[in-house]
């Protein structure tokens, strides 16, 4: 940090407040938040970033800015709006470019109802945006059936119908409008419809069933038989409508429903809303991950960008995470119990199958363009000449120096080939000698390789560091292989990247696909030499302990040890107890041989 960036920093306020970092254009990189403005821009130059990504921001700080404000709540609402003006490289963006249906009511005389997707500011009412289109065409399917409005674009100013510049059109003569056009419908009955309207788009049903049950008997009581049927076709319809609704709770009324979850790579976020009970709302979100924020910022930023984006005003929120925020008169909640519980896992349960459907999109990508993408990038990575389409790797596996044995696994196109996979046992190294033994499977598997003309792999990767390496190479050159096979070892405990004869190891991004890729081959390759030695260990155990021993087959020998773990199970065995597993005889002949020969 320089002298003139350090000074800057000591003078910052113990404030609440937004700060904004910029690169060497004066451009802003980074907007960030916090109670304290001292402590939070001191600890990215006070000591060395762990973080690689927050290393790099850092190294592109040359200058920095910053806001006091009075409260917490005033910070985040001014680096939401910092962040959706600059959108910084490294601020996560919380973008949506999908466009949600409205219902509109729109302003002017005898208002039309109407599915758009554009938001104007014109005075009009509008109901949204909704998540589903289906959702969308069912309520406007029915108030056409509720209420006879007008579909057309004429101008019914009062003076218009007065005049009877507008006829009448085909709506009016099938039934579905009452022609206002023409004053057959006044101002005041089509009001009314549209402020029932307005009560149903808001969820209001309950309250307008009331209405218009109140309604029906007073048409009846004056013998309005007629009126007071229609009336009841409406109830009839909106309680239909009512039943189909997804009620998930009686007791809550208007709430907004917020979880997050976070995954490898980015975190994932559901909204859901709720009036009288009912989803009315609901969407999930995919937050790409930038500098490894804490899971609370992102729950925070995404509560702001999907209320502001559906519009929601409700006065209570419920999450899984406690965020570190308020919002002014609203109450903010984490459920322990009860109906708002059941919300929650509710909305996990939707985050986790949009999780899901993520996951089988990225899957159903061309797999081979996604496995070219990965080799690209694995290729200039580790500076290859040509792309590594057939990868192999080995390791070596033995416990104090018995049964050593070793795996080669082989990758092509970035997917395991298991038909090529291959077990060694050593055979002329004695004792534990990684280096060793290291070198005498790489030279057996080439030298056969080269004598049965089959192809050899682009990429060797040597689980082990700098002596497996050296070793793999040394076997390499002896089969004048250098410079045509390219070989790494990669090193368990800091998954270091070393290259034949550099000191220096390369560090790759913890996410990267490269470094994925290549601990997934060193994990295939450790599992699958682990259970090949485990299995001959077994073997050779059994084969020294019992093949003496007439009359104990090898199912016997598979039984004694299910039943007893290991050899000192058997052993301790009473004869009561080798009963359970074996006859009467060979129960007698185990115990007899291990208690015999412990007393000699």
């Amino acid at each position: 940090m320089s002298l003139e960036l350090q000074n800057k920093v000591e003078l910052l306020p113990d404030l609440p407040g937004v700060y904004l970092f910029f690169d060497v254009n004066k451009t802003v990189i980074y907007v960030g938040k916090s109670k304290s403005l001292r402590k939070r821009v001191f600890s990215y130059f006070a000591k060395t970033v762990d973080r690689f990504k927050t290393q790099v921001l850092v190294s592109k700080i040359l200058d920095f800015d910053y806001i006091v404000v009075d409260t917490e709540e005033e910070a985040l609402l001014l680096e939401n709006n910092l962040i959706k003006e600059y959108q910084p490289r490294y601020n996560i963006l919380l973008k949506d470019d999908k466009t949600y249906p409205w219902i509109v009511i729109k302003s002017e005389n005898f208002p039309r109802v109407y599915m758009t997707r554009e938001y104007i500011e014109d005075g009009s009412l509008y109901f949204g945006p909704y998540t589903s289109v289906r959702m969308v065409r069912t309520l406007l399917e029915l108030i056409r059936k509720l209420y006879k409005l007008r579909t057309c674009r004429f101008d019914l100013s009062l003076k218009n119908i007065a005049e009877k510049k507008i006829k009448v059109c085909l709506d009016y003569h099938i039934g579905n409008c009452k022609a206002p056009c023409v004053g057959a419908y006044s101002f005041e009955a089509y009001n009314n419809d549209i402020i029932e309207i307005k009560k149903l788009l808001k969820g209001n049903l309950n309250s307008l069933l009331e209405v218009l049950a109140v309604s029906m008997r007073s048409f009846s009581e004056n013998l309005e038989f007629e009126k007071a049927n229609e009336v009841k076709t409406k109830i009839d319809l909106l309680k239909n409508y009512q039943n189909k609704s997804t009620v998930v709770s009686q007791t809550i009324t208007n709430v907004d429903v917020f979880t997050i979850v976070e995954e490898e790579d980015a975190f994932f976020v559901n909204f859901m809303h709720l009036v009288q009970g009912a989803i009315v709302q609901l969407s999930s979100l995919e937050v790409k991950k930038k500098l490894d924020e804490p899971i609370s910022d992102v729950l925070e930023l995404s509560i702001l960008h999907l209320r502001e984006k559906f519009r929601s005003y409700s006065k209570e929120i419920i999450v899984n995470i406690q965020p570190e925020f308020s919002i002014a008169n609203c109450f903010i909640t984490v459920p322990q119990r009860g109906d708002k519980l059941k919300l929650i896992q509710l909305s996990v349960k939707n985050l986790k199958y949009f999780i899901l459907d993520r996951k089988k999109r990225k899957e159903n990508i061309n797999p081979k363009k996604h496995s070219d993408r990965i080799l690209a990038t694995l290729k200039t990575d580790l500076r290859m000449q040509e792309m590594p389409v057939h990868i192999e790797c080995f390791d070596n596996s033995n416990i104090q120096g018995t049964n050593p044995v070793a795996a080669c696994v082989v990758f092509e196109d970035a997917k395991p080939k298991r038909s090529e996979y291959r077990h060694f046992n050593i055979k002329t190294v004695e004792g534990a000698n990684d280096f060793a033994s290291m070198k005498e499977v790489v030279f057996r598997r080439y030298q056969r390789l080269l004598n049965e003309e089959k192809a050899l792999p682009q990429l060797i990767v040597i689980d082990g560091g700098k002596g497996q390496l050296s070793s793999a190479y040394e076997a390499l050159r002896e089969l004048n292989l250098i410079n045509k096979i390219a070989i790494i070892g990669i090193a368990k405990k800091l998954e270091e990247i070393y290259f034949p004869f550099d000191s220096v190891p390369l560090y790759l991004d913890k996410k990267s696909e490269s470094l994925k890729l290549i601990q997934r081959l060193r994990n295939e390759a450790h599992r699958f030499g682990i259970t090949f030695h485990r299995n001959k260990r077994s073997k050779s155990f059994l084969t020294s302990e019992f093949d003496t021993l007439k009359g104990i087959g090898e199912k016997s020998k598979q039984k004694l040890m299910e039943t007893f773990k290991d050899i000192e199970g058997v052993k301790k065995a009473s004869i009561s107890e080798l009963e359970t597993v074996l006859n009467k005889k060979q129960a007698q002949t185990v115990f007899e041989y291990f208690n015999l020969k412990n007393e000699t």
